[in-house]
């Protein structure tokens, strides 16, 4: 449909106004859960229809009793502060002040944080509707730990019009079996109105807060989950295209080509550092480690890598609060190194696969 004139900035407004609120279920959402301290590695993993409580290996949660901070007026069944024994995940009902919105969160305990292999064979669907794939790995205790990617908000653009179409999706031509697909897309109109004109294909151990991804991208992934162990390397295979036209915020820059991203950052939390994000993934004074591949080149053949893990300068690891789950580990892929602050060529691909984060139990 053509928009023209005052129909097509009243319009504008409407759709911008429909993006910032996400979802029809905005109003029924949890905010935040706590739990006693001392049973958790890491804060509470909060996304679309769950929370992840990440528990030390000796904690008891058979008499555990999280509590809920809701959007304004919501309320919450069964109540906020009800002791469950939660071996098993709860279902819990958030319902709109207005009564008109519903939204049901799976509510679970899992020991590990990661596994340390990582084949891309397994995908599941976005709940509910299914529009798009989301890759988890089965943990060596056996719990379901999904990745992160931006495909929650790519979906608003209404661009994808089948699970291939978003930016992060699976493809049959692995190194070894399936692997993943990352891709940089247009945003089509929707996005050009809020000035992101494109979304590279991005894959991430942590989480995607979708509820911020307009207001401050880069604050959107949360990099990170609790590791216990020191990593060494990390190796696995890639292939790599760029994409024709490289642009910057919607304008060509000529001459310009587009480049892949794949790095993997181990890093101390504490009272202020919870996790990290795009502001601050690969210069906050909390890393310990980073390995980052220096030299992605286009290829259409898999190409092996083997990337370092180096120290910063003067940082350690303390082995009691390794063990504690006070550190995080993040793997990143993406399809355009600048795609967070919407650089990059529509069409740009990288291919991954077997992917592992080698490690010691010794410094």
């Amino acid at each position: 449909m053509k928009i023209r004139n005052l129909i097509g900035l009243l319009f504008s407004v409407f759709l911008f106004s429909c993006i910032q609120s996400e979802a029809p279920n905005a109003e029924a959402d949890i905010l935040t859960c706590t739990v006693p301290d001392d049973i958790l590695k890491a804060e509470p993993e909060i996304e679309n229809e769950s929370v992840t409580l990440i528990v030390k290996s000796d904690a008891d949660i058979t008499n555990l009793a999280p509590v809920f901070t809701l959007t304004p007026g919501a309320t919450i069944n069964p109540a906020s502060g009800t002791a469950f024994d939660f071996t098993t995940p709860h279902t819990y009902t958030v319902t709109s002040e207005d009564k008109n919105w519903t939204k049901n969160y799976n509510v679970r305990c899992i020991v590990s944080g990661i596994s340390t292999e990582y084949h891309f064979e397994t995908v599941s669907l976005e709940p509910k509707y299914e529009r798009y794939q989301v890759f988890y790995d089965i943990s060596s205790s056996g719990d379901v730990v999904n990745w992160g990617s931006a495909n929650s908000v790519y979906v608003l653009t209404n661009v994808a019009n089948k699970m291939t179409d978003f930016p992060t999706s699976q493809a049959d031509n692995g190194y070894e079996g399936k692997c993943a697909k990352l891709v940089t897309c247009s945003t089509g109109s929707l996005g050009s109105l809020v000035g992101m004109y494109i979304a590279a294909g991005n894959l991430f151990i942590g989480t995607f807060d979708s509820g911020s991804a307009l207001t401050n991208p880069l604050k959107s992934t949360r990099f990170g989950k609790p590791f216990e162990h020191i990593p060494t390397y990390l190796s696995g295979y890639y292939k790599y295209q760029p994409g024709k036209e490289y642009t910057s915020k919607g304008q060509v820059v000529p001459g310009k080509t587009d480049q892949g991203d794949i790095y993997a950052i181990f890093y101390e939390t504490d009272d202020n550092v919870r996790y990290l994000d795009g502001t601050n993934a690969l210069t906050s004074p909390n890393l310990i480690y980073v390995a980052r591949i220096s030299d992605l080149k286009p290829t259409d053949e898999w190409t092996h890598f083997y990337i370092p893990f180096v120290p910063r300068p003067g940082k350690f690891v303390d082995k009691e609060k390794l063990k504690n789950g006070g550190y995080q580990l993040a793997v990143v892929f993406s399809s355009s190194i600048r795609g967070d602050y919407f650089e990059g060529a529509v069409g740009s691909t990288l291919y991954v696969d077997e992917v592992e984060v080698i490690h010691s139990d010794n410094e």
